[in-house]
């Protein structure tokens, strides 16, 4: 059961307590914050066997081993550090209490504020356990971004979030749901952030990261999560560090053949620009929570994960994000990388970035906004759209409003804003409303309006609303035996 008011030293001492929880601690980078906690709290010879800091490059590098571009502060070296340490434990321990014990090890790897405060603070942090003595191992790691200023307090929730992970994993693992609610226990959004969670193991099998990542930022943990095209979890910083990120931001409910060749004719250009290195360049699918939810419904899970799969399987990377405006979008995007990115959009979408009630809220207004949009290294890519008279609404012939029409032209003269030309106009009449309500219709033709290979994901699965045989057979038994009954 969740006790939501539990405090850090009362986790602390209630593993301690426990004579069946043992392991080792190896924490770098701000202190040994989460073994102090233990140490404090009274009886931590039941739980440590091993406490140790090695902050010294060249001792930390003979012990664990040197990290492809000299990081430290990355997962490779937080899985070096896990496995070491458990395996340390194993090894001295097992005979001795192997039987009634169940080892763990804990790490961290860190990157603290500095002294002038000009760093970016963040982590890794994981745990390598089992939940029965000879047991099987599992692992959670979480990636952490600190925003207290100062460095104490830094140390202070790095502590913290050690003893929530280590109590989560130990007491809730039952439930992830509410082992991941558990992690911001004693702890706000204010001073943490967690943008990466990852469990595996065979206790975790049942366990989609996927969903997990989702929570995370429906819980307001994060604003934005990321998957590769394998379906697996990433660490944004990590993944798109030194990328060029082109993104696509949509329902894609289904993604259809127009968004294939938005897509397609957007990239060429993208890569035709003088300051794009294209073996450098990544392609994300884009799903915010507004798109998701469909208004005020909450989130369908199951129709999350059918998205997911589907953008995966055409190789794209998905993310998900609650940056519903353009300007927070770019402005987290350029936290991630300094490279050009580029952003793909349907001229609608580019004519609700000129409405300016979306920004009466700031004090700059629409100004305040295009500068953090378009000061960055980004460009807009507008796929054009047709009208119902049939002609083509592009940037061309944009409409916007007198006052406006300066700002814009200084766009379009800076390249900030680019039509997508070599467009196939007889895509252009696909729209994703009207697909899906073909598709829940089982309307035939709807399959040549989506790629093949999703008309074939799609039907496999009986994805957003399709009949399926089975559920038409279904059916009829149950007008017959009801008709029987009669």
């Amino acid at each position: 059961m969740y006790e939501k008011n539990l405090g850090t030293t009362q986790k602390a001492l209630r593993i301690n307590l426990d004579r069946r929880i043992y392991g080792s601690f190896a924490e770098i980078g701000a202190g040994q914050e989460t073994a102090a906690y233990f140490f404090k709290a009274g009886g931590a010879s039941g739980t440590v066997a091993k406490t140790m800091s090695a902050y010294d490059m060249t001792f930390s590098d003979a012990i664990y081993g040197t990290e492809e571009g000299g990081r430290y502060v990355v997962e490779s070296r937080l899985m070096k550090m896990l496995n070491r340490e458990y395996n340390l434990v194993e090894k001295r321990l097992s005979e001795k209490r192997g039987a009634d014990s169940q080892f763990f090890a804990f790490a961290n790897t860190v990157v603290a504020l500095n002294f002038q405060k000009t760093n970016e603070s963040h982590g890794w942090i994981g745990l390598q356990f089992q939940l029965t003595p000879m047991g099987p191992t599992n692992y959670m790691v979480i990636h952490v971004r600190m925003r207290d200023d100062e460095n104490v307090l830094q140390q202070q929730a790095l502590g913290i979030i050690g003893v929530n992970l280590m109590y989560g994993c130990f007491f809730y693992y039952k439930s992830p749901e509410v082992l991941l609610l558990s992690l911001m226990d004693n702890l706000t959004t204010d001073r943490i952030e967690i943008d990466m969670v990852r469990f595996s193991g065979p206790d975790f099998s049942k366990v989609d990261n996927r969903l997990m990542s989702l929570r995370l930022v429906k819980n307001g943990f994060t604003d934005a999560a990321l998957f590769g095209s394998d379906g697996g979890v990433l660490q944004p910083s990590e993944a798109l560090y030194k990328k060029h990120i082109l993104m696509l931001r949509g329902r894609l409910r289904p993604i259809t053949n127009v968004h294939i060749d938005l897509i397609s004719n957007g990239q060429k250009q993208f890569l035709a620009e003088p300051d794009v290195d294209e073996s450098k360049v990544v392609l994300i699918s884009e799903l915010t929570l507004h798109n998701l939810k469909g208004g005020d419904r909450d989130i369908d899970e199951k129709d999350f994960l059918d998205r997911v799969d589907i953008l995966c399987s055409l190789g794209h990377m998905v993310m998900i994000s609650n940056h519903h405006e353009y300007y927070r979008l770019v402005a987290y995007l350029s936290r991630l990388t300094k490279l050009k990115a580029g952003l793909l959009l349907g001229s609608p979408s580019l004519q609700d970035i000129f409405e300016e009630k979306h920004y009466e809220f700031l004090p700059g207004g629409i100004l305040e906004s295009f500068a953090t949009l378009f000061s960055r290294k980004v460009k807009l890519f507008i796929y054009p759209t047709l009208q119902p008279d049939g002609s083509v609404y592009s940037c061309e012939n944009f409409i916007v409003p007198d006052h406006l029409r300066p700002l814009f032209q200084y766009l379009i003269i800076n390249d900030k804003i680019e039509d997508i030309v070599n467009y196939n106009k007889e895509h252009m009449h696909i729209t994703t409303d009207s697909v899906l309500e073909k598709i829940k219709r089982g309307e035939p033709g709807w399959e040549k309006l989506v790629p093949e290979n999703v008309a074939q994901i799609i039907k496999e699965k009986s994805l957003f609303g399709l009949p399926s045989e089975d559920n038409y057979v279904d059916t009829v038994k149950q007008i017959h035996q009801a008709v029987g009954n009669l």
